[in-house]
């Protein structure tokens, strides 16, 4: 059974840092891509950052130059660094794994709040 676990959201003040984790089992993760989607209520789920299983990474241009996605295949585990954070960035973060010759097989984690106020 694949599970995807994620962990790290909270509560920040603008300006502040969080580092995502997410923690994969059941899954050859080296064979995956590894994506960061956050969703909003009313808007539309996004892509946040992704990184192929070879380490190419790729970014919505709102977080460009604040967010860091990472991976550590020996442990299983994607990351999202996010440093100066802006109140609209608060929203559900969740974690999505793709096979990287089928796109249909993907999987995703249950998601970790992100809240940014002062």
């Amino acid at each position: 059974q694949v599970q995807l676990v994620e962990s790290g959201g909270g509560l920040v003040q603008p300006g502040g840092s969080l580092r995502l984790s997410c923690t994969a089992s059941g899954l050859w993760f080296s064979a995956f891509s590894m994506g960061w989607y956050r969703q909003t209520p009313g808007k539309q789920r996004e892509l946040v950052a992704r990184i192929t299983n070879g380490g190419t990474t790729d970014y919505t241009d709102s977080v460009k130059g604040r967010f860091t996605i990472s991976r550590d295949n020996a442990k299983n585990t994607v990351y999202l660094q996010m440093n100066t954070l802006r109140p609209e960035d608060t929203a559900v973060y969740c974690c999505n794994a793709e096979h990287r010759l089928n796109s249909r097989i993907n999987y995703w984690g249950q998601g970790t709040q992100v809240t940014v106020s002062s």
